[in-house]
Parts: structure tokens; C-alpha cells; sequence
């Protein structure tokens, strides 16, 4: 799958304002009352992304969760980081 052009990175962070481009990978933070709520979070996320096959990169530090998208196989971002970001949002649209 080819990388995204700087044109349609730029269009995609238009579409997901809450996704920002950092060291060529598409991030997101989450922050969550407690280290609890902020694990079931990324047990959700893990569903999501298992049913999708393509995984993103996730850090936890407490309370904040931040995920990181990027086909490494294709060496940077593609329509499957995209699409990802796309059904993340609108999955955990309320958090």
C-alpha cells in the first residue's frame, strides 16, 4: 500500500482535527480519570484494531493513553492508517 502524500496527509488531518502528525506517525492522546478507565480503553482499542488487523502503537502512562499510527511496512502513513484513525474516532467519540 503507497504512503499518503503530504497533500492528503494534510487533507486527512483536516477530516480528524483530534489526530495530529508527529515524527511521521499519526497521534492521538487520550486522557481518562483513572489508570483503570484508561486500561479498558486500550482493551477496546485492542478489538478494534485486532478485527482490522492493523495495529497501533500504544503508550500508557497512568491515566493518558496515546496511540500512534503508521504502516511501517510501507515506510510511513497510508489509507490503512487513515481508515484506522477514521473508526477510532467515531468508535470513542464520547471519550
Amino acid at each position: 500500500m503507497p504512503k499518503l502524500t503530504d497533500a492528503e496527509t494534510q487533507d486527512l488531518l483536516k477530516r480528524e482535527p483530534a489526530w495530529k502528525l508527529e515524527d511521521g506517525k499519526l497521534v492521538r492522546d487520550w486522557k481518562f480519570k483513572d489508570f483503570i478507565s484508561a486500561m479498558e480503553f486500550v482493551n477496546r482499542v485492542a478489538a478494534v484494531a485486532e478485527a482490522a488487523a492493523h495495529h497501533p502503537d500504544i503508550d500508557i502512562r497512568y491515566n493518558q493513553v496515546r496511540l500512534g499510527l503508521v504502516s511501517h511496512d510501507a515506510g510511513g502513513i497510508t489509507n490503512r492508517d487513515a481508515s484506522m484513525a477514521a473508526n477510532l474516532s467515531k468508535e470513542f467519540l464520547s471519550l
